[in-house]
């Protein structure tokens, strides 16, 4: 279980984070710290995966938080959610801008947003903690999403993405800021027009009569059909691009007429396919207009002269009960999980499950120099990465902290065996 610090003086936020935070019980475990030197020195020392800051705190300097994790590359390791009044909105923003932010959630809305955005992190931790893995270990990373139609659960990922992206070094502030125009623009198209079949005349109409665009939204999905519709979010990063790519449920539209057209009240709204063109590049749709896809071309520097230190690796794939490892063979390689789920047997008893958020297998006989201590067999399509001793040391060396890193992956791995073990010996008593 991950422990995830709550800044905040406020018992009855703190109340709610806790009773929803129970509801994951088995991933994430809230710690309260009611000031800021404490906060900064627990980030130090314990690089949590997740945070959440009261923002609107008038005893706890958020400002002095925030500005610190921005300043210590250190202290990004994982990502911040936001809590603030109302009031207090415009100057969050301002306050969390340039920083590893997840979401921005008012006090009012803590209940079902706060419950929102853990689901997401819940199904997708490991996009938080594969960060500098991934940048340094592989020259691609892809990864897909399945989003229902929500605006608030749409932005959650964007920032997952662009926060990425941003904290590697791939893209600037710039960038960043442009990208996140682009992604929501498309991804807001794909639930607005796309899955709940809005057209430009509906939505002009209600915006006539002083509405909000999103109250539209929600009208549409009172309808279950169009609720159970799925938005298709994709990208694939490498050292010099990201490429996106969003797909919906519905029929499509005519994006040739929409490119071409004149005389739109760009003002009102329309715009999102040409501002996503203007800021990304190779903008391309399919014949339905149903899916679009573009590049964001990465800023060069640093991350181009130094690409992923393993990137001249093959992926290994695996098909379904395909064995990857055997018990008592000789070990001198860990494995990078790309994709797949693998089932993991000591002497013929299943013991546990490992997935991508894992991120290796055989680190243990890795580390000791021993014969395998258990054999690893896929349970579905899967690719996996093969690294040497000597590679992994290498990138050590480079990079101190990966040796906490792997400790921390170590010690959750035999956490989770440990429990597994008592539920075993209890079924057998």
């Amino acid at each position: 279980m991950n422990k995830m610090p709550v800044i905040s003086t406020d018992l009855e936020l703190n109340g709610v984070i806790k009773r929803i935070a129970e509801k994951f019980y088995e991933q994430f475990e809230p710690v309260f710290i009611d000031n800021a030197e404490a906060a900064l020195e627990y980030f130090r020392y314990e690089l949590p995966e997740l945070s959440i800051i009261n923002l609107s705190d008038f005893q706890i300097d958020a400002y002095e938080i925030i500005e610190q994790t921005k300043a210590d590359p250190w202290l990004h390791f994982g990502g911040i959610i936001g809590v603030h009044m109302r009031k207090d909105a415009q100057k969050a923003e301002q306050l969390m801008r340039n920083s590893n932010i997840i979401s921005l959630i008012p006090r009012a809305e803590m209940i079902w947003g706060f419950f929102r955005v853990m689901k997401i992190v819940f199904s997708n931790h490991h996009f938080l903690f594969h960060r500098d893995v991934q940048k340094n270990l592989l020259q691609t990373v892809t990864r897909s999403f399945s989003m229902e139609n929500d605006p608030f659960i749409i932005r959650t990922y964007i920032n997952l993405v662009t926060n990425y992206l941003y904290n590697s070094g791939y893209i600037n502030q710039d960038k960043r800021d442009r990208l996140l125009v682009a992604l929501f623009e498309l991804l807001i198209n794909a639930v607005e027009h796309g899955n709940c079949g809005i057209s430009y005349e509906e939505k002009t109409k209600w915006l006539n009569e002083g509405r909000d665009a999103l109250d539209l939204i929600w009208e549409k999905l009172q309808d279950p059909l169009i609720a159970a519709k799925k938005v298709y979010f994709s990208y694939s990063i490498t050292p010099q691009k990201s490429s996106f790519t969003i797909r919906d449920e519905g029929p499509g539209f005519d994006w040739r007429a929409c490119l071409g057209a004149k005389g739109v009240n760009l003002e009102m709204h329309g715009h999102g396919i040409r501002m996503a063109g203007y800021y990304g590049e190779n903008l391309h749709y399919n014949d339905a207009g149903n899916e679009v896809s573009f590049d964001m071309p990465h800023i060069a520097g640093d991350t181009e002269k130094v690409p992923g230190l393993f990137s001249s690796k093959k992926e290994i794939s695996f098909k379904p009960e395909e064995v990857v490892i055997t018990e008592g063979e000789e070990s001198n390689s860990l494995y990078y999980i790309a994709a797949g789920n693998f089932d993991i047997l000591a002497k013929g008893r299943k013991i546990s499950t490992l997935g991508p958020e894992d991120i290796f297998i055989g680190e243990m006989s890795f580390l000791l120099a021993n014969k395998r201590s258990a054999t690893v067999v896929s349970k579905s399509n899967s690719v996996l990465f093969k690294i040497s001793k000597n590679e992994f040391m290498n990138i050590i060396r480079e990079k101190p902290h990966y040796g906490i890193l792997l400790a921390r992956l170590i010690a959750q791995r035999l956490d989770k065996l440990n429990a597994a073990m008592v539920r075993l010996q209890r079924r057998n008593m």
